[in-house]
């Protein structure tokens, strides 16, 4: 089938396409702007990619006639202030667009609004769902509350609140009941509902196996990650006081702040789980939601939650084009030199640690391992498997591999060491460049101390381990 898939570049879109892909579908990308849309390699001959603004009626003419069915998962809310009125013209335009083609199938990823009175937020959510309702083909909407999942806005702000504030004075609507769900059972909802003739026709809630409180949800996720956090709610917090609270202790923009806090007032409970019965699925819990979008190698791909499904595939899927290492809320060393034989520098890179060493301090090297070993963590001494060879998942020093590639000259390593948080060190051969980055993603105020405690040795560590393994053989 062909499905045309707005919102290609945003968070659920970038997760839904290959799982599109992996199902037999031909995905057409809607994208305001191409060049800022990067394709994955190994999806190019299965996907095509449009300029498409759905606020500019001339861009429209670009969308295939010859579609199947289309998601449609375009939300304005954090843009514009103006955001209801933009929604609804962007609904308006979609419609009339699908009306053209030969569509016998939509699906709008919406929110949860059974409650009489909506936020601002919800109401524009719903107008959206009226109006793509009225065309010609058949409509499911499915209402989510909560997504969970690693770079979701609703993880990313809880996780600014739990790992920065010891303390919390909060406003009372944390004591509001909602449904979460995790990332992983939304995308596989999406995924099943498309062109499944029980759902025509008709709007279902999608959340998961428990209902909490936005308090319990930050104590769960404080408990996680081993952080004790008190939090108390007070009655004076005003919508704009709590919204401009959380735009300065978050990332989240202020036109989103606004947006969440109201929302959050409102109960975000699920009518009933028949969707589930239809689809066959048994979503998970809210922690366990949490351990996947923390996992060792899991919350680092695109397609993570979803990897069972292309292991049993005969598709041929480069998983390095979706193994990203965090950028939210680390800090980085990175590092670039250019490299006159290709050959050697990868040949360096792939015997590093162990025996060989780490080409520059190695004393200091050992010294952290040391260090690590007094903390009953692992140390150095579990060295290499193989002096030369490196594959996904095996131990290096105090390091484990998550992707190694020869060919296309990229090695991915996770720190299993004891930390104040996760880190990072990859090397990637780019048109004769060496990139060398080391991340770091702090838990808490004693991550960011011990960051800040490390990186003067960083200067010198970094560098002569870049200038070593680029250096020209004699």
């Amino acid at each position: 089938m062909k499905i045309l898939l707005t919102g290609a570049s945003g968070y659920i879109g970038k997760r839904l396409l290959p799982v599109l892909v992996n199902c037999g579908h031909e995905v057409i990308c809607c994208v305001r702007d191409i060049q800022r849309f990067e394709i994955p390699p190994s999806l190019k001959s299965r996907i095509n990619v449009v300029q498409i603004d759905f606020l500019d009626k001339s861009s429209l003419k670009n969308i295939p006639k010859d579609i199947d069915g289309a998601f449609y998962l375009i939300h304005s809310m954090s843009t514009s202030s103006d955001y209801q009125k933009l929604e609804k013209e962007s609904a308006i335009n979609f419609r009339n667009a699908i009306n053209l083609t030969k569509a016998q199938h939509v699906v709008y990823l919406s929110g949860i609004i059974n409650e009489s009175e909506l936020s601002k937020h919800l109401a524009s959510r719903k107008n959206v769902e009226i109006e793509i309702g009225k065309g010609k083909y058949n409509f499911t909407t499915l209402r989510a509350g909560i997504i969970i999942g690693s770079g979701s806005a609703s993880f990313e702000i809880m996780r600014d609140l739990v790992e920065k504030l010891p303390v919390m004075i909060t406003p009372k609507w944390l004591n509001t009941k909602c449904q979460p769900i995790a990332i992983s059972d939304v995308i596989k909802i999406l995924s099943l509902t498309i062109f499944n003739p029980k759902t025509y026709n008709r709007n279902f809630d999608i959340g998961g196996s428990d209902i909490l409180s936005y308090k319990a949800m930050l104590l769960i996720f404080g408990q996680l990650r081993n952080l004790k956090r008190y939090i108390f709610t007070v009655p004076v917090m005003t919508p704009k006081l709590s919204s401009y609270w959380l735009f300065f202790v978050t990332s989240t923009s202020y036109n989103l702040a606004i947006a969440l806090v109201n929302s959050m007032k409102i109960e975000v409970i699920c009518r009933n789980d028949e969707i589930n019965k239809i689809l066959k699925i048994e979503p998970i819990t809210y922690q366990e939601s949490l351990e996947r979008a923390f996992s060792k190698i899991e919350r680092n791909e695109v397609v993570s939650s979803w990897k069972d499904a292309f292991i049993s595939s005969d598709f041929n899927l480069n998983i390095s084009e979706f193994i990203h290492v965090p950028t939210f809320g680390c800090f980085k060393d990175v590092r670039e030199k250019n490299v006159s034989n290709r050959k050697d520098c990868i040949e360096r890179i792939w015997s590093i640690g162990g025996e060989n060493g780490w080409y520059y301090g190695n004393w200091l090297w050992r010294f952290r391992g040391f260090i690590d070993r007094l903390v009953g963590g692992v140390g150095l001494r579990r060295g290499r498997t193989s002096k030369k060879d490196l594959s996904a998942g095996d131990a290096l020093d105090f390091w484990r591999v998550l992707y190694a590639n020869k060919e296309e000259g990229r090695l991915l390593l996770y720190a299993e060491m004891k930390l104040p948080g996760e880190a990072w060190l990859e090397f990637r051969l780019t048109n004769n460049k060496l990139i060398q980055t080391a991340t770091f993603r702090p838990i808490g105020l004693i991550g960011r101390l011990y960051w800040y405690a490390v990186l003067p040795f960083h200067g010198f560590i970094f560098k002569g381990m870049i200038n070593n393994l680029t250096k020209t053989s004699k």
